[in-house]
């Protein structure tokens, strides 16, 4: 990747050399080049927030930038990224979207996120810290920028506007005014309906960016009607989002010590808050991680997976992938993997090649739920 900087070479996490997608886009490339040839003084504290790989703040390392991201994934990236390029991790400061921001933010650079509410918590999260004198640049591709994002920029920090695209890609100027930004909204709770099984009338939490922050979506209550009774001791909630496929596990089964696990920042203080909401007897730890790394092998009973085939703008089936061979590895023999999916996805074949079985426990005309068995 070339910079005004230099070149660097920043690659996603984890590392795979047939990985196709890179760990940056014209967006990146866009803003670095503003920041560049407008001489935007890149002093006081430079806040980089939605960084997705780690490019920016590895291009920017020498100026001490702030990353905050909800990703583990994308910090890891970052970390990784930084050694790459013979930088030290601590010139960037990493933080979290659960962590407390910095008091005062002089540069702000926005990668929009995919989700608009995880913009907007982050925004209000940031307002107190932005002041008058601050350059808040965002920067997105063309598809991803809509007038909602130029809205939110504009109701919480002040008057906004988008440059020309280029390669797709659209830069967003704000200007923070004086007015005072609205309360936030975040987080989310709602009641789960009747008819779902042991979480029927249950309460759940969504902190901003976590999926469907305001309704049970359509795949998870299917899979909820169909869960096992018992989890039979240790039980996974992989890429568990709100918590909620875990927490009607730990209702339905007491006994069960349910691990709830994401790469979101987001999803797992989501969980967390679900599971306490719903006075959950028993005991449940919660890991922001890479999927099951970390979880000894042979450890787990069960396993309960929706996973995710999309990686930002991207369609893949690479995450998926790793859960699958990651509860593999985790699951001790004669413990089992349920997931559900889109019946398009084709998970049983995948779950046939790794488990050597796959059985359809339920379908409807859009989901399966699916059971695979380590021998």
């Amino acid at each position: 990747m070339t910079t005004p900087w230099g070149e660097i070479a920043p690659t996603r996490f984890p590392e795979d050399p047939r990985e196709q997608l890179r760990a940056w886009d014209a967006s990146d490339e866009y803003l670095l080049r503003h920041l560049a040839e407008q001489e935007v003084p890149l002093s006081g504290t430079v806040v980089v927030l939605g960084d997705r790989w780690g490019a920016l703040v590895t291009a920017l390392a020498a100026h001490r930038p702030v990353q905050i991201t909800d990703s583990y994934l994308a910090q890891e990236a970052t970390r990784a990224n930084l050694a790459r390029n013979d930088i030290e991790t601590g010139t960037v400061t990493l933080l979290t979207t659960q962590d407390p921001p910095p008091a005062r933010v002089d540069v702000l650079l926005v990668r929009v996120p995919k989700s608009l509410a995880l913009l907007e918590d982050q925004l209000l999260r940031l307002a107190p810290a932005v002041h008058k004198g601050t350059v808040v640049v965002g920067t997105g591709m063309v598809k991803e920028i809509h007038t909602s994002t130029l809205k939110l920029f504009e109701r919480i920090l002040g008057p906004t506007r988008t440059s020309l695209a280029e390669k797709k890609a659209r830069l967003i100027f704000c200007t923070p005014g004086a007015h005072e930004p609205p309360a936030s909204p975040w987080p989310y709770s709602y009641t789960l309906p009747d008819g779902i099984g042991a979480a029927s009338g249950g309460t759940v939490v969504n902190h901003a960016g976590v999926f469907c922050a305001d309704r049970l979506d359509i795949g998870t209550r299917f899979f909820l009607k169909h869960l096992p009774s018992s989890g039979g001791g240790r039980v996974v909630d992989l890429g568990c989002g709100n918590g909620v496929v875990g927490t009607a596990m730990a209702l339905a089964d007491p006994g069960a010590e349910v691990l709830f696990t994401d790469e979101s920042f987001q999803a797992v203080a989501s969980a967390e808050a679900t599971y306490k909401a719903n006075g959950v007897p028993g005991h449940a730890e919660f890991r922001v991680g890479d999927g099951l790394a970390g979880v000894p092998a042979g450890s787990v009973d069960l396993v309960l997976n929706n996973p995710p085939f999309h990686s930002h703008q991207a369609t893949t089936d690479a995450t998926a992938w790793r859960m699958f061979s990651g509860a593999l590895r985790a699951l001790r023999p004669g413990g089992e993997l349920w997931v559900i999916g889109n019946r398009h996805l084709g998970y049983h074949i995948k779950l046939r090649r790794l488990f050597g079985n796959s059985q359809l426990v339920a379908s409807d005309s859009k989901f399966v739920v699916l059971r695979a068995v380590r021998g």
